[in-house]
């Protein structure tokens, strides 16, 4: 089953675990209206990104059953599954205030998959002793996603503190030479703390997948 311009991978979930997700910067309402039509005659719960406000008006007036996610800039169309009690296996933080939008967009995503998400805001490095005090509230989550813009420190010392693994999200927030992430990007890449991953500018959606199929592996290696 797919609509005219796209052909959708229905069976992802069944092959990889994971929810398909829609890119829906670049996509007509009536698209993102017919795909998730598509998916809703499926059975398969429908995640469209990146949708701007009067595009998801728009989707929304024409099915009304799709919930918007204001602050992830996203739709989904089903029933979100339940999420395990306290505490939530991963902690997603960012340097400021401006990141939240890639935060709710990765925090979704995981929700989407029936994960937990604790969101740890305004810890960045310009005020170290903030992440400091978050330290034994990052001690039980599995897995840290760090988003941050400038000049993207954050998910450095936070991979030189902890021992879980971290995910870093550059954000395309700063002055000048920041170069919309690109500064951020290059930072993190060349980071000197061992094992730091590193996903692309303001990609939260692919932060939260990197994360869920590190859990896969977690859940795995418990069942042998």
């Amino acid at each position: 089953m797919n609509t005219p311009d796209a052909r959708l991978d229905l069976r992802r979930r069944q092959r990889l675990g994971m929810v398909e997700a829609v890119w829906g910067e670049h996509k007509s309402a009536d698209q993102i209206i017919a795909i998730l039509e598509t998916f809703a005659a499926a059975g398969e719960l429908g995640f469209v990104t990146r949708v701007d406000p009067p595009k998801a008006a728009r989707v929304c007036e024409a099915l009304p059953e799709v919930e918007l996610h204001p602050d992830a800039r996203c739709l989904t169309l089903g029933s979100l599954p339940s999420v395990p009690p306290p505490p939530a296996e991963v902690v997603v933080l960012s340097g400021g205030s401006s990141d939240r939008t890639v935060v709710a967009e990765a925090a979704l995503a995981l929700r989407c998959h029936g994960i937990g998400v604790d969101p740890v805001m305004d810890v960045g490095v310009a005020g170290l002793h903030r992440l400091l005090d978050q330290l034994p509230r990052l001690e039980t989550a599995r897995i840290l996603i760090a988003c941050a813009g400038m000049e993207g420190a954050l998910p450095t010392v936070l991979a030189g503190l902890v021992s879980q693994p971290v995910i870093g999200v550059p954000v395309s927030v700063g002055y000048g030479i920041s170069a919309g992430g690109r500064t951020a990007l290059e930072g993190m890449l060349a980071s000197c703390a061992p094992g730091l991953t590193v996903v692309n500018i303001d990609n939260g959606y692919g932060a939260a997948m990197a994360a869920l199929r590190i859990l896969k592996g977690f859940d795995s290696a418990e069942s042998l």
